[in-house]
């Protein structure tokens, strides 16, 4: 017995409320870009320029001790937070403090690390640094022209892509679909302040993946019903299109899901960022494949004359006719 999320035959009016999908996405997109403008980003020590410490201890972390102890040494800004993970045993307990860049130098001394260490095994003697990173300012500042660089040249062979393969339409609503998934976990990422590094744009460049391929899948089976129902206004057409794909998308979307989730749940805090990017891209990229790259198609309208090589051969390039 095989396991259907969706029934075998869907007919699901994706498109009867179009309008409201697609203006909810634009007022959320609006939204996040406003929150990005007024909150920003946390930028982690990739972006910023500067040293995280990761430490271990048995007592438990109290941040305003932590805090109080490093701030004689004057090294400025200095952001402390306790780390939380289910793997962790009763007697670990774990912090992450990030030290901002210091003026006039790439990054703290191992004196300065040094005395860090010293500060806090006052505190715990049982303190020990796990992990210890460092990035300069302009070692950062490269490292931010680099990552948007990278995100504008993957919209960029997505668009020259989906046209070389569809239609100057689909490519603009396939970049849309992605430019929305972007703003909206940008937007997330903001609001909720989670940490933005190196790792997050991974998963943006990951999403452009994933959403683009769902959005191929349908796009695909558009251009084929296309010459399949040639008579059929677009609107039918599309609708037809996603649910004839759509226990596809559920299937990839809930198995994706799962593997995401046990991640995020026992993967630990060093990638829970990078899973939460993943898991909101899957959500994002599912809607705005249906939501949002075909409604951007049915507004644009798109040729129905696919298989006219010539003008004997119309309807005969996959030997189906209208039915």
């Amino acid at each position: 017995m095989r396991l259907k999320l969706v029934p075998q035959d869907t007919s699901v009016d994706f498109f009867r409320h179009w309008k409201t999908t697609f203006g909810g996405s634009v007022v959320a997109m609006v939204l996040s870009i406003v929150a990005f403008a007024v909150m920003g980003l946390n930028f982690g020590i990739d972006f910023r320029g500067g040293t995280s410490i990761r430490t271990e201890a048995q007592a438990p972390v109290d941040i305003g001790e932590y805090r109080a102890a490093i701030m004689p040494l004057g090294f400025g800004d200095v952001a402390i937070t306790e780390v939380f993970d289910p793997a962790f045993g009763a007697d670990r307990h774990v912090a992450m403090v990030r030290i901002q860049a210091q003026e006039g130098t790439e990054a703290i001394t191992t004196e300065q690390i040094s005395a860090v260490r010293d500060a806090l095994q006052g505190l715990d003697p049982t303190l020990t640094f796990a992990a210890v990173d460092s990035v300069g300012p302009k070692v950062s500042g490269e490292l931010i022209q680099s990552a948007i660089i990278s995100v504008v040249l993957a919209l960029a062979a997505v668009l020259f892509y989906i046209w070389l393969r569809f239609e100057w339409q689909f490519s603009v609503g396939a970049v849309a679909a992605l430019v929305h998934d972007i703003v909206l976990t940008i937007g997330i990422f903001s609001v909720l302040q989670i940490r933005f590094d190196l790792a997050i744009i991974a998963a943006l460049l990951t999403i452009v993946g994933y959403s683009l391929n769902d959005t191929v899948v349908v796009f695909d089976r558009v251009r084929e019903n296309l010459i399949k129902y040639k008579k059929r206004p677009l609107k039918e057409v599309l609708t037809v299109s996603i649910n004839e794909t759509l226990s596809r998308t559920v299937m990839t979307s809930v198995t994706t899901l799962l593997a995401l989730l046990a991640l995020f749940i026992l993967g630990g805090d060093v990638i829970r960022g990078f899973v939460f990017a993943m898991i909101w891209g899957v959500i994002v990229g599912t809607y705005s494949s249906v939501f949002v790259a075909s409604a951007v198609l049915l507004r644009l309208g798109v040729k129905r004359d696919w298989s006219k090589n010539s003008g004997d051969t119309a309807g005969t390039q996959f030997g189906v006719k209208e039915s």
